[in-house]
């Protein structure tokens, strides 16, 4: 027997939870200098409960070829991304209207 949505009770290859968060975040990407220099980029607004930030993290970090992490409710990416990031997210699904990315 398949295993079924604990949310909308749909077999799991059949759910739309995942997608319907998508739709309904606000994403803020944005670089942050932290000390000796370094740079870093952070996406923060991703409800963790409804997207899996530990894999969306792992798929950045292998298109983008750099190191990261994701904990405390963003993911921390190595190195200046922000537009880069902006594109792939709109591949993952993401609206491109509630992407913000900071200057």
């Amino acid at each position: 027997m398949e295993e079924s949505c604990k949310v909308c009770g749909l077999p799991k290859d059949l759910c739309v939870c995942e997608e319907i968060a998508k739709e309904e975040q606000v994403i803020r990407i944005f670089l942050e200098k932290r000390k000796w220099g370094k740079n870093y980029t952070l996406v923060v607004g991703i409800d963790p409960s409804e997207v899996d930030l530990g894999a969306l993290a792992k798929k950045l970090k292998s298109k983008l070829a750099c190191g990261g992490t994701a904990k405390e409710g963003r993911i921390e990416l190595q190195g200046d991304h922000r537009f880069k990031i902006k594109d792939m997210m709109i591949k993952f699904g993401f609206p491109d209207s509630n992407i913000e990315v900071q200057f």
